[in-house]
């Protein structure tokens, strides 16, 4: 039995739309081997489908079969402390899990490279799945069915805290929040400003964080869904949050944070979301995670 263990992630990072992403220190993991059909078991309570609607045994199965290897079915064991529907890339590390789980149990036919392509090939967008594979902060483009990526440790100077609610909100419902045209000067906006963003990450300038995570084509539309998404937003940079932004399709809020400031931060925004005047909110706080999903 093989083990994979796959980061959470956060997409967008403001500005970088369907194209940025990091990797978190909060980990699923999947126990996995050959079996006759789905044996599939949660390790730590989570609600995991236990049919072949499960995320990894579909993504195992969809391996066996782009490697022209009979699937017989899996047995998996899962743990899931990556919550679902919150914008911390469940579906991406399950889907992970599933591809590099059954690519070890067949021997390394996927190179990396191939795994990140054929994992977007199941997602659609290349924004988590490829920092749930590389690791660190990497930056994604889709083009002709090929993903391109770009990745850059993140230097220990960074931290991220999430704003977690109770709520979900389902990807599809943020997507369909999305206008289907935006100005020109909104592009113009964005565009500047995830240049700027990948470079602060890449050169680890994190001052230019504060407008490099600005965003104008999908964070105005979303934060509505949010409730008192604004107001955690102001939260965080009241308490000297860096950049603040909607963690991937939301509803969790990110903030990343001097880790020399770690500790002043969290007790702080910690006091304020016990005031309750912001609902149920969790703060947690998550390094970043450089190595990527890890196979044993």
């Amino acid at each position: 039995m093989i083990t994979v263990k796959v980061p959470a992630t956060s997409a967008n990072l403001g500005a970088g739309f369907d194209s940025c992403g990091v990797a978190l220190s909060l980990y699923n993991t999947a126990r996995m081997e050959e079996a006759d059909g789905p044996v599939i078991s949660s390790a730590d309570g989570t609600n995991t489908p236990t049919d072949e609607s499960n995320l990894i045994y579909q993504s195992a199965r969809r391996v066996y079969e782009a490697c022209g290897k009979p699937f017989r079915g899996m047995k998996i064991i899962q743990e899931s402390p990556i919550p679902m529907a919150r914008g911390l890339g469940s579906s991406s590390a399950c889907i992970v899990a599933g591809i590099l789980g059954a690519n070890a149990l067949l021997g390394d036919p996927f190179s990396k490279e191939d795994a990140v392509n054929f994992a977007t090939s199941i997602e659609g967008h290349p924004d988590n799945v490829a920092p749930a594979i590389l690791g660190g902060f990497v930056v994604s483009a889709y083009d002709g069915g090929h993903v391109y990526s770009l990745r850059k440790d993140i230097a220990p100077r960074v931290t991220f805290a999430a704003f977690i609610p109770d709520f979900e909100l389902l990807t599809e419902t943020a997507r369909a929040a999305l206008p289907k045209e935006v100005p020109h000067r909104d592009a113009v906006y964005n565009l500047s400003r995830a240049a700027l963003l990948a470079t602060a990450f890449c050169t680890e300038q994190y001052e230019m964080l504060p407008v490099a995570t600005k965003d104008m084509l999908h964070q105005p539309y979303r934060l509505p869904l949010i409730e008192n998404g604004e107001k955690v937003f102001e939260l965080a940079k009241s308490c000297g949050a860096l950049g603040t932004f909607i963690s991937g399709a939301g509803p969790t809020i990110l903030a990343v944070v001097r880790t020399s400031d770690r500790a002043a931060f969290l007790r702080e925004a910690g006091a304020r979301l016990q005031e309750g005047e912001l609902g149920a909110y969790h703060l947690h706080c998550f390094d970043a995670d450089n190595a990527g999903a890890v196979v044993e």
